[in-house]
């Protein structure tokens, strides 16, 4: 991603000033990185201020109600090193567990144990395959379309990223239209970045992965209430506890 909007900015400026499009560029850029902003309409509010001001904390000391040109450079510095190494190989199981533990790094996610639980829970989600599935892969489109209420927008990828509202989420994250071609959302490369960023932001169901497994606390239990509540979550948790050994 590369600033359009945002790079016409020539001095420090309230980040309240910016215009609905440079509003809406932040909001993506901060998205691709893992700051929760919302919905992604150009419109300044508390979320986007909040993500903006953690960015500030975390990378690039200064106001956090500000934004300038040296702010914004270190803004395309931490995005081009999200976007570096994305040449992946999907086509061993092996190679996607490497691709799944790069796009953790590259996205904050740095522990061991949060990367053991992110594999453990693709492993469990895709039924061992390690590769992108529909929601109940094993039935037909047919079956699909007269039993699940959010068809066409049914569960697809590493994890089952359902509902219209999310779909449309990640087509302005991502730049790619997955309202239309909802089957994009199978594509590797795609189906990994809403993985991890979704296990980050709290997308999925609102709980994030750091709530539950971070710096002084391991729950690897409780983790799967940032995919679906308490479903096989000892199942996972063990699988985890595999990774974390592996």
């Amino acid at each position: 991603m590369k600033f359009e909007h945002l790079a016409a900015i020539t001095g420090p400026m309230p980040i309240d000033g910016l215009s609905e499009e440079q509003l809406r560029e932040l909001q993506v850029a901060l998205s691709l990185l893992g700051y929760p902003v919302g919905d992604i309409d150009g419109l300044i509010g508390p979320r986007t201020r909040t993500a903006w001001a953690e960015f500030k904390t975390d990378v690039f000391e200064g106001n956090p109600t500000l934004i300038g040109p040296l702010s914004i450079q270190k803004l395309q510095e931490k995005l081009d090193k999200v976007g570096e190494g994305k040449a992946h190989d999907f086509s061993t199981k092996q190679g996607t567990i490497e691709a799944i533990k790069s796009e953790c790094e590259a996205q904050g996610l740095v522990l061991n144990t949060q990367i053991a639980y992110v594999l453990a829970t693709v492993e469990w989600e895709t039924a061992k395959r390690l590769e992108p599935v529909r929601e109940a892969f094993w039935r037909s489109e047919e079956w699909r379309r007269s039993n699940l209420r959010y068809y066409p927008f049914y569960g697809r990828g590493y994890v089952q990223l359902t509902w219209k509202n999310n779909y449309e989420k990640y087509s302005h994250i991502l730049g790619v239209d997955l309202v239309s071609n909802p089957d994009g959302a199978l594509e590797p490369e795609i189906a990994l970045f809403i993985l991890v960023h979704g296990f980050k932001t709290g997308t999925f169901t609102g709980r994030k992965i750091s709530d539950y497994i971070n710096a002084n606390i391991t729950d690897f239990v409780n983790a799967r209430r940032c995919i679906n509540g308490t479903d096989h979550d000892n199942d996972i948790a063990r699988l985890a506890e595999k990774y974390l050994r592996s």
